[in-house]
């Protein structure tokens, strides 16, 4: 063996050779993970995707021994490094998590202890590797600098709370890094980033790998964050990979119905994407240890026949350096698509495309594609400002925003963490109380700033969807008194009225009666959200505020989500206030499109304008750091540094410090500019004239289509 613990000859970092996971569950041992192979070659990053529940963290707590109590690997081998992993002593196994194999995990918050300052914890790696406490301070100082932290002298004296989700996992990135791991396993990594800080993650990740010369075993649902990172994806469905291959093959010519599926339920970047449902995938997964006497993908399958159903398909190669276990490989791409199911198909058991209406329910105006409804706003928004307090120091997290949401529109929310997303969504629904001078108002009446001084007809016209459903909804509550609670509160029905209203909400959202004795631990990440958009719908609002509503959800459930949304805005003529930082997501559901930046709005308008341009280049920033499935990068236009503290803005134009188009003369960090108008309902807040910007960006367009040729 040789130092680091590498076997002499082994060509691969890590192979997975026909493994099944297993947990004892009731006295019954029940397989998670059956018959998966594969291998990840040094310097090679290797991307697995599939839907929640497929497997993908398990393979990652098996690869490095983290199984929870009760799982085991119960059969197949698993190597790191030539190194049989299941035969190690607890001793070796250490030394080899220690040395040679490093974990990144989905919430950079849980991996750091909140009670010791992050250098400390960054120092601790390289003090088990044997340095001395000052050598390992300072050691663990240089390893921030290298994951690009801009001042790592004042990270090493922070504690993780004092510092943003994209600072988090750069610390995090460094820790694992520090040991010069040669394989490194990235679960979920960038799900909770904006997409600025999400593609300087990504690429701090691809030229340390080429550095360090690591193996990277890559996990996320994020298929255009995969199709940037990886050499090679394998798709796991139901605890079997049921497709492997180069990652450009697999994207553009997938060979599985499942990937076909997964590709489609993608928010589409051109142009109108939002007017049409989006495709999905037909069921659910099948729960963990079902046997499945064919391809476990059969139910849910547009190509399935009796021979699917009934004989398991063996892998098979269909082309260089790929496989595919399926009947009809080669007809992969002839799954019919929802919208080829006909209108007027009865929906597919379990199939979340097209949730049944809620009686007595008619169609809003808001449908998706349709222009908002003219005359006043249901909600106004004048001169709001929100000003925190922090030890004495004045944090001004929103300043003077003014915008409209009219009947059933949706008006989408973008920008980094930091923007004042979050704090607007919260100041409209009243859990925060603005600064005086600011005016919310409901059909042009005041809306009172506090909701516990709102009316009950105000409490009911706004409601609001958490981003994350674990933290919203009572653990202790059954899905039929958590949907119950706002109809019987708000509503005012009871008995069978209140009954009929509950089944009828939970209908509409894709559920039904099996779940209403459910509590939210025994729901998928999918369903708990969709319990929480039947709850905000109990008080029929008029006006429903989602706060990052897919962000934590696979593409499959996501595509569900949004069309659920889209349905029910439709149906229920609800307008809609989206904060997200997917911009396709964005692009999906909405009408009219907010940016905002260190609590300003830098841009308003129309979506596909605001989406074709011209864009104010913070906007512009923003859209080129989207990863795209048909790009593998190099178009990202870079900024300097993080988004400045409320606590001391810049004294000019709120970008100036980070803009990559500001002007010479000075202007921009002297003087905030106006939000001047950039066409019909368009406005942007810059120095820069329209016409220059418009200019500026066509030739930025043309400068990378030139460099791609």
């Amino acid at each position: 063996m040789t130092p680091g613990g590498v076997a002499p000859g082994s060509p691969y970092a890590l192979e997975v050779s026909r493994v099944d996971v297993s947990y004892a569950v009731r006295g019954r041992e029940v397989r998670a993970v059956r018959d998966v192979s594969f291998r990840i070659g040094r310097e090679e990053s290797y991307g697995l995707v599939g839907e929640s529940g497929s497997g993908k963290s398990t393979m990652a707590l098996a690869v490095t021994r983290y199984l929870p109590r009760g799982g085991r690997v119960s059969a197949g081998s698993i190597s790191v490094n030539g190194l049989d992993l299941l035969s190690l002593s607890p001793r070796a196994l250490r030394e080899l998590r220690a040395r040679t194999v490093s974990v990144v995990y989905q919430e950079p918050g849980r991996a750091l202890n909140p009670s010791i300052r992050v250098g400390r914890q960054v120092a601790e790696v390289f003090e088990i590797a044997g340095a001395d406490r000052r050598s390992a301070l300072d050691r663990a100082e240089a390893m921030l600098e290298k994951v690009q932290v801009s001042d790592p002298g004042r990270v090493m004296g922070a504690y993780p709370h004092q510092l943003s989700g994209g600072m988090l996992q750069r610390a995090v990135l460094a820790m694992a890094l520090a040991a010069s791991p040669s394989l490194l396993v990235l679960d979920e990594p960038t799900t909770a980033l904006d997409v600025t800080v999400e593609a300087e993650v990504l690429e701090l990740v691809l030229g340390l790998r080429r550095e360090l010369g690591t193996a990277v075993l890559f996990i996320s649902h994020n298929l255009a964050v995969v199709a940037k990172m990886c050499d090679r994806v394998g798709v796991l469905y139901a605890g079997e990979l049921v497709e492997e291959a180069p990652s450009v093959e697999l994207f553009t010519r997938p060979s599985h119905p499942y990937t076909v599926g997964l590709l489609r339920c993608i928010p589409g970047t051109g142009a109108n994407g939002r007017h049409v449902h989006l495709d999905t995938i037909p069921g659910f997964l099948p729960a963990p240890g079902e046997p499945a006497a064919g391809c476990v993908f059969a139910d849910r399958c547009g190509l399935a026949d009796d021979r699917c159903r009934s004989v398991a398909p063996e892998r098979r190669h269909v082309g260089p350096s790929r496989w595919s276990r399926c009947h009809y490989a080669e007809r992969a791409r002839e799954v019919p698509r929802a919208a080829e199911r006909g209108p007027l198909a009865p929906p597919e058991p379990g199939d979340p495309e097209r949730p049944p209406g809620v009686p007595g329910a008619q169609p809003g105006p808001g449908a998706p594609g349709a222009q908002p409804a003219p005359g006043a706003p249901v909600i106004g928004v004048r001169n709001l400002s929100k000003t925190f307090s922090s030890r004495g120091v004045k944090l001004r997290a929103l300043a003077s925003v003014d915008l409209d949401v009219f009947p059933g529109e949706t008006l989408g929310i973008v920008g980094e963490s930091g923007s004042g997303k979050s704090t607007l969504a919260r100041a409209l629904v009243g859990l925060i109380v603005p600064d005086e001078g600011s005016t919310i108002e409901l059909d042009g009446a005041p809306l009172e700033r506090d909701a516990g001084r709102r009316s009950l007809a105000e409490l009911k016209a706004v409601q609001l969807v958490f981003q994350n459903p674990d933290s919203a909804l009572n653990r202790r509550w059954s899905v039929a008194r958590l949907v119950a609670r706002p109809v019987r509160r708000l509503a005012g029905l009871t008995g069978a009225a209140l009954a009929a209203r509950v089944a009828a909400l939970v209908d509409a959202v894709r559920m039904d009666a099996r779940h209403l004795s459910l509590r939210p631990a025994q729901l998928s990440g999918g369903l708990k959200q969709r319990v929480a958009i039947a709850r905000a719908f109990g008080g029929e609002p008029r006006v429903l505020v989602c706060d990052e509503p897919t962000s934590a959800l696979d593409v499959s459930v996501q595509a569900a989500i949004l069309n659920l949304l889209a349905d029910l805005r439709e149906r229920e003529g609800v307008s809609y206030v989206l904060i997200s930082h997917d911009l396709g997501v964005v692009r999906y559901l909405a009408d009219r499109i907010v940016v905002l930046y260190l609590g300003r709005v830098m841009e308003v308008g129309v979506a596909e304008d605001v989406f074709a341009g011209p864009h104010h280049p913070y906007t512009e920033v923003l859209l080129s750091a989207v990863p795209r499935l048909d790009a593998r990068g190099g178009s990202r236009i870079r900024v300097e540094g993080e988004i400045p503290s409320a606590a001391h803005p810049p004294a000019g134009c709120a970008f100036s410090a980070r803009c990559p188009r500001r002007l010479a003369t000075g202007e921009c960090e002297s003087r905030e500019p106006p939000l001047a108008p950039g066409g019909e309902g368009h406005a942007i807040r810059c120095h820069i004239p329209v016409s220059e910007l418009r200019r500026l960006q066509a030739d930025q367009i043309d400068a990378v289509a030139a460099a791609r040729a």
